[in-house]
């Protein structure tokens, strides 16, 4: 599978580096150069420091042969839009937002958009390991 990912923090790294020890092609984009340090040095992928908003820096890693787009900066707003751009605009067949703000899940859902969101996903986490006895 060739994947973008866009946001290159704890998460992007660990998926980029998990994706590419199983043998796909990953990409991943970041604004900020430094983020990269966070990828193995075993990482095969592609590092680019860009916009994943930016429909230029899109083309630019590879956006027409991608299979899927993963979104997850630190911005909730700023993974929607580069989430709807690799659907809507690019028609990326498997797009995946993250999102920190549960409330916002069925708005982004609404527009079409795979959402996760940590702080759901983890709360419920916690409540099955504080009431398992």
């Amino acid at each position: 599978m060739n994947v973008i990912i866009m946001g290159c923090g704890r998460v992007g790294a660990q998926l980029a580096s998990l994706l590419d020890a199983e043998g796909h092609k990953v990409t991943v984009l970041d604004v900020d150069a430094y983020s990269f340090r966070r990828l193995p040095s075993t990482f095969g992928g592609t590092a680019l420091i860009g916009d994943g908003t930016d429909e230029e820096m899109l083309k630019k890693a590879g956006i027409s042969e991608a299979d899927a787009f993963v979104a997850v900066t630190q911005g909730d707003n700023r993974n929607v839009v580069g989430a709807q751009i690799a659907k809507h605009v690019f028609n990326i067949p498997k797009v995946v937002c993250r999102i920190y703000d549960p409330l916002r899940k069925d708005i982004y859902e609404a527009l079409g958009l795979e959402t996760i969101s940590p702080t759901t996903v983890f709360a419920q986490m916690l409540k099955e390991k504080l009431l398992a006895m």
